[in-house]
């Protein structure tokens, strides 16, 4: 097993990732394209820029939440469906696409999740956090 993460460990530290960095031509406006480069990660990770976050004209009802999912008539949302597809255990479907019963595979934690409603399904990551990182 040692062998295996440690490999696992040497075969990470050789990803390279394609990075369009500035340039001088860059930095000359839209017409100018960024060259594209292979770096190893941890450089292309260090030519990230760093900017203090800024959440200056979000609002979070200009997001829309859940919209009515692939069959509006059926009630159930887009975040129903993804329930849905993903049970383990199948759950009951009530009126207006409630959902009772039913479990679920936490991959984050490996543990069943149960009910639905523990599982935060929506954002991977914050849109109020997205919005300052921008």
């Amino acid at each position: 097993m040692m062998i295996m993460m440690r490999s696992a460990v040497a075969a990470a530290a050789a990803l390279a990732l394609t990075l369009s960095l500035p340039t001088a031509a860059h930095a000359a406006g839209p017409a100018a394209a960024a060259v594209p480069q292979v770096l190893p990660i941890g450089v292309a990770v260090s030519a990230l820029p760093i900017a203090t976050e800024d959440r200056t004209g979000y609002q979070r009802t200009s997001f829309r939440h859940w919209n009515a999912g692939d069959v509006p008539a059926d009630g159930c949302n887009t975040r129903a469906e993804i329930l849905l597809a993903e049970a383990v255990v199948y759950p009951e479907i009530g009126p207006g696409c409630t959902l009772t019963g039913g479990v679920w595979w936490s991959y984050y934690d490996e543990r069943e999740v149960t009910p639905a409603g523990a599982l935060d399904i929506d954002h991977m990551v914050p849109l109020a956090e997205a919005w300052d990182s921008k």
